[in-house]
Formats: structure tokens, C-alpha cells, sequence
């Protein structure tokens, strides 16, 4: 959801606007000049964690860096991003405040649609992305589809027969596409069955 607040003329009135202690409660992002604040959703919470853990048991077990859920921001070119989950070396500095100074060296974003504009901002931010050399995954919890975005390279579309493969940033990593997507939730009149 798009905020309407007073014009910002820079990312880092954004950050001081972000840090205010009404909006500690919020997610919120700088896409192109909008101030949106990300909203809930149980189910891309989810795969997102699914996809956390994953990520980060093998970065901690190799000792590579950092793994962030949907709380730590990034500067990326001149915008503040918050994906759902990203990687970042350990040799590349992370701030312990604000946003992180350097763009991740991965981020995953789960399509939560929730406005009509989402899937526009959710494009226009792989392009920020590859544009400061970040790896870009998609996850699509409706198509069960994972579009991978590596600079330099032509994007591909993995389906649940698939295997993610974490290189160039996470070699060795590789996470099968279905063990993204738990199984769905029985509806009230299945399991009533």
C-alpha cells in the first residue's frame, strides 16, 4: 500500500521518516519515489521462512555471512528496500542500524499481490536490483513458480519439478522448488469431510 506522505525529497528523509516511532511497528520500502509500506500476509510469511531457513542453515554452516528476513532494509541505488529474504557476504559491511549502506548479494521477494500497482513495483525492483548486482528470486506462491533473476544473464522460470541452485552467490546451495511450497491449507469444508 502506497503511504501518502509528505514529499520526501531524498532517501535519507526517507530513513529519518522510517525511524519514527509510530512507523516502528511497519515495514516500509522507497520504490521510485513511493513510500509503501509492505503489508502482512500469513502465507508468504510462510515460504519466506521456509526459504530463510534453508538459506541460512547453509550460509551458517559455511560461515559465508548474513541472512535477513523482511525486517532488514538495504539501500539500493537510490532506494530502501526490505526483501523477504536476503543473503549478503560477511565481508561486505552490515550496518546494525537503519538500512544496510550495500545492496544484498541475493533477494528473494515473495508476490503477496495487494494493490493493483504491486506487481509494477515488485518489477521495477529487479531491475534496481540487477542494476547494483544482486541476484533477484521471485517466488510466486500462486503458480508455484520461481523466476530467477542473475545480472548479465536471460531470467528463467523454475516450476516445482525444479532445483534452485544458489551460484554465483550461494555455490554449492541448491533448495528443490517444491520443498518452497507447503502443501495447501485444507479449506473449512474439506476438513470438515
Amino acid at each position: 500500500m502506497v503511504l501518502n506522505v509528505p514529499a520526501l525529497t531524498s532517501a535519507e528523509e526517507f530513513e529519518r521518516f522510517a525511524e519514527q516511532p509510530e512507523n516502528a511497528d511497519k515495514i516500509l520500502e522507497l520504490i521510485a519515489g513511493e513510500v509503501v509500506e509492505v503489508p502482512s500476509n500469513i502465507w508468504s510469511s510462510i515460504i519466506s521462512s521456509r526459504i530463510n531457513r534453508r538459506i541460512g542453515e547453509w550460509v551458517e554452516t559455511h560461515n559465508l555471512g548474513f541472512v535477513t528476513g523482511e525486517a532488514g532494509g538495504y539501500r539500493v541505488e537510490g532506494d530502501r528496500y526490505a526483501p523477504d529474504v536476503a543473503f549478503i557476504r560477511k565481508d561486505r559491511q552490515i550496518a546494525t542500524r537503519g538500512y544496510n549502506p550495500d545492496a544484498p548479494d541475493l533477494a528473494v521477494e515473495v508476490d503477496y499481490p495487494s494493490d493493483f500497482d504491486s506487481q509494477r513495483r515488485l518489477r521495477y525492483k529487479v531491475t534496481t536490483y540487477m542494476a547494483a548486482g544482486t541476484v533477484c528470486w521471485l517466488v510466486f506462491p500462486e503458480t508455484r513458480t520461481v523466476e530467477v533473476y542473475i545480472p548479465g544473464q536471460a531470467h528463467k522460470t523454475l516450476t516445482e519439478a525444479d532445483t534452485l541452485d544458489g551460484a554465483p552467490v550461494l555455490p554449492g546451495f541448491t533448495l528443490a522448488v517444491k520443498d518452497i511450497f507447503p502443501p495447501l491449507p485444507e479449506s473449512p469444508e474439506q476438513s470438515s469431510q
